[in-house]
């Protein structure tokens, strides 16, 4: 299999740019390939956003919440929250329209090191063990009509978990368009799926009245730190609004596509996500939503009679769609944090035959699948929430950065300055409220952050290296390219640029 390998550094970053032309090779130089549209960019967004979240995250809006009304008020600030980001993102990603994303725009901004700790966070923690729960959550539901009356088996969960990471890992190297075409067939079961709540909700809520709804605001929770950690689970269900930038460079015509990508799937997203909402809240009280482990499940039985083993099917087909454009997006950042020398140079190499990162994507495979050997992953997740919010946050506030340190470059897309003070300002009170709340989350959350400090000047700055340490990465790395390099053209590079 014949690779070549991509590298741009800061001196030299100039030296590989993108056009709106679609060639796969230039010279010697090969890129991925410019082959998605607006129906891919719109199912990637709302692929990866409806997974498993929305059957996951109402119990813990509700449990922070404490009542009808604000949980649905919640739903709401999420929606439009996610919204104004997602313009800024617009901005970002049209005016540096290279894949990467947030570390990309990092990178830009404020220089290597944001840029690597965001990348060192998302490595370890943020893409792995998001892999894990959606292979776990598919396996879960798959299996449970198996052993209706007990708990599913362990072994069986994470094997068939392992197994779906590696077959979608398996897709993404074959063939970019043909995940793809795999995930529009999800995207447009999954909203069929949560229309059928929407429905079912409507029609018991027509039969049984609006009691539920009369006293909208009682039990309301005033406390601003529980509220900001109800507005996380809220967000947990938006979450990769953003993820459609890690692909701009495989985007055709990114300065059309992606802001309309944008426009048509965040109102979308918001409209399905509070009406879901309404139809939990028409079958289940508000106590029923906090103590139940499968609200979807309990809706399902309640509302959907015979019909309820629709239930664990569609969240195995939420969880399966988002899982695989999870790892398709998430792969290219990888990509693109080796092409600027902050992962092994091995990790920046395409598949000449296939156009796909097909190293990184086995490397986020291994790392997802040591994430299944755990079954602890839930407090690695809440460990590292703020510190993604903090960091989507440090991306936004890169808008006004770029206004005034780089005010002639091309931005094809300008969103008025309002909208990301506005995101930045709520992100800030956001990330500071929940740490008398949590404060032993926040710390460890930080912790993780902090310890890729001293990894980044040891691997990344620090050139003068003694010659033993030298040689063992170059050898390991050499190793590992001549899996990917044919024998006609396999040469020895260094690892780090």
């Amino acid at each position: 299999m014949k690779e070549i390998t991509i590298k741009m550094n800061t001196a030299a970053s100039e030296n590989v740019k993108i056009t709106d032309s679609t060639p796969e090779e230039t010279g010697d130089r090969v890129r991925l390939k410019k082959q998605l549209g607006l129906l891919e960019g719109v199912a990637i967004i709302l692929g990866i956003i409806f997974g498993s979240g929305i059957f996951i995250s109402p119990s813990g809006v509700m449990n922070e919440a404490g009542s009808v009304g604000l949980s649905l008020t919640m739903w709401i600030m999420c929606g439009m929250l996610s919204m104004i980001g997602a313009l800024c993102y617009a901005e970002l990603g049209t005016s540096i329209p290279r894949s990467g994303g947030d570390y990309t725009y990092l990178f830009e901004g404020y220089g290597p090191l944001p840029a690597f700790l965001y990348l060192w966070d998302a490595m370890l923690v943020f893409v792995p063990t998001t892999n894990a729960i959606m292979g776990l959550t598919f396996a879960n539901y798959v299996i449970k009509p198996f052993f209706p009356d007990c708990d599913n088996p362990d072994q069986a969960v994470r094997l068939l978990a392992a197994a779906v990471i590696c077959f979608i890992t398996f897709i993404n190297c074959w063939n970019v368009k043909a995940t793809t075409k795999v995930q529009n067939v999800f995207m447009f079961t999954k909203i069929s799926a949560l229309v059928l709540i929407i429905v079912c909700g409507g029609v018991f809520l027509c039969r049984n009245g609006f009691s539920k709804f009369m006293n909208p605001w009682q039990g309301s929770v005033t406390d601003p730190g529980r509220l900001a950690v109800s507005v996380y689970s809220g967000i947990y269900s938006y979450s990769g609004w953003n993820y459609l930038n890690f692909m701009t460079e495989e985007l055709r015509n990114p300065y059309v596509n992606l802001p309309r990508a944008i426009y048509i799937s965040m109102p979308l997203v918001t409209i399905i996500y509070v009406l879901a909402n309404v139809a939990y809240l028409a079958v289940l009280t508000p106590h029923d939503m906090v103590t139940t482990k499968a609200i979807a499940v309990t809706f399902g039985h309640l509302a959907m009679g015979s019909f309820e083993w629709i239930m664990p099917l569609m969240v195995a087909l939420s969880a399966f769609g988002g899982l695989c454009v999870h790892v398709m997006t998430s792969s290219r950042m990888c990509f693109v944090g080796a092409r600027y020398g902050h992962f092994p140079s091995f990790l920046s190499h395409i598949n000449v035959e296939r156009y796909t990162p097909t190293p990184s994507l086995v490397f986020l495979n291994i790392l997802s699948l040591l994430m299944l050997f755990t079954s602890d992953v839930d407090m690695l997740i809440t460990y590292s929430s703020i510190v993604e919010a903090f960091f989507t946050m440090l991306s936004v506030s890169s808008v006004l950065w770029s206004r005034w340190k780089r005010p002639n470059i091309n931005r094809p897309i300008k969103v008025s300055l309002w909208i990301p003070i506005t995101y930045v300002i709520v992100s800030l009170f956001l990330i500071v409220l929940p740490c008398y709340v949590r404060p032993f989350e926040v710390g460890m959350g930080v912790g993780i952050t902090l310890l890729g400090i001293p990894v980044y000047y040891l691997c990344v700055v620090w050139k003068t290296k003694p010659v033993w340490f030298q040689n063992t990465l170059k050898h390991l790395t050499f190793t590992i390219q001549k899996l990917f390099v044919s024998a006609k053209e396999e040469k020895e590079e260094d690892i780090w640029e």
